[in-house]
């Protein structure tokens, strides 16, 4: 499941690295040349609103994150094989992030390739859900 989820990840990238959006350009104008990201993260404070936060989080790198959250609640790291390098990380922290009405998600999961956030997920569940059901599996072509 961790390598289906890393070829997701990877292909995810893959298809936004060549696509310049409104917000990259936006990063650039509020950014000085002397002025990192993570100089910026240290003087801000991350929203809790889901959707400022996804454009906040995607600015940061991991050790900036972990100065503004702590560590998360649980941590999969996904190597390459025969190899200590980390290529795509899943972190999860409880209780963060609130919908538009207010109302806190259980959970919220940061995925990552190498130290960069590509994806976040909102659950309403502690994020432990397996899946049940032996049918309902993934095969990865050979």
């Amino acid at each position: 499941m961790k390598l289906l989820t890393v070829f997701a990840l990877l292909a995810f990238c893959t298809a936004c690295s060549s696509v310049n959006t409104k917000s990259d350009s936006a990063q650039s104008d509020a950014t000085t040349s002397t002025t990192t990201n993570t100089e910026l993260s240290e003087e801000t404070t991350l929203p809790t609103e889901e959707k400022a936060f996804v454009k906040a989080i995607e600015l940061l790198d991991k050790k900036s994150i972990v100065a503004q959250l702590g560590e998360p609640a649980k941590a999969d790291d996904v190597k390459i094989k025969g190899s200590n390098r980390i290529v795509a990380s899943i972190w999860q922290y409880h209780k963060i992030n609130t919908d538009e009405n207010g109302v806190y998600y259980e959970t919220t999961e940061l995925d990552f390739i190498d130290d960069k956030v590509v994806q976040v997920v909102f659950l309403n569940n502690d994020g432990s859900d397996v899946v049940a059901d032996p049918e309902h599996t993934y095969e990865l072509p050979k």
